[in-house]
């Protein structure tokens, strides 16, 4: 595997950006988890967004301070991954289903090891946060997700039935059972 490191998204990554979205897009895959809502706007009202929900004085009503990062293979500043890390479990979803943090790796670069890298980056930068038991979570079948969860420390708490209410673009997601995991960091 090749090394990655997390950066913060600027304008400088918008054509890198707009690229690894199309491929998810592409892999008729709706959804970017941990990606803050990315596969729902357009690049730079999505850095606005993200830029803003850093801040608590500027976090958007409804969400959690959190810090979205961009996971770039160093070698070709490719972007390989997203991890979204919120702050705090402040709202219901969160609490519930969305946990500390959300992540993708782009469909061609999966199978790497990539996701292990990024969730472990992901946990340090928690620790930085002062969070002292992180929540994660995931879809029963995500079995991949599962594993790397599992690599990094995730115990598992609680299965149920995912009923958070929030459009998560998923065939049958009112069907879809949820694995509650916490680490200890």
């Amino acid at each position: 595997m090749n090394e990655i490191e997390l950066q913060l998204p600027t304008l400088q990554h918008k054509i890198a950006a707009e690229n690894f979205k199309r491929e998810f897009l592409e892999m008729q895959e709706p959804v970017i988890y941990g990606s803050a809502l990315f596969d729902k706007m357009d690049y730079e009202q999505w850095l606005t967004l993200n830029t803003n929900n850093r801040q608590e004085s500027t976090v958007s009503i409804g969400w959690v301070t959190a810090t979205t990062l961009f996971a770039v293979r160093k070698r070709d500043l490719k972007i390989v991954g997203v991890i979204d890390i919120r702050h705090n479990l402040g709202n219901e979803f969160l609490a519930q289903y969305g946990g500390h943090m959300g992540y993708s790796v782009r469909p061609s670069e999966r199978k790497k090891g990539y996701a292990t890298e990024i969730l472990k980056m992901g946990i340090e930068y928690a620790k930085s946060l002062n969070i002292e038991k992180l929540m994660i979570a995931c879809f029963s079948d995500n079995i991949p997700s599962i594993k790397t969860i599992e690599k990094c420390g995730g115990v598992l708490s609680e299965t149920k039935p995912y009923t958070g209410g929030q459009p998560i673009n998923i065939p049958n997601s009112e069907e879809k059972i949820v694995n509650v995991y916490w680490i200890d960091i």
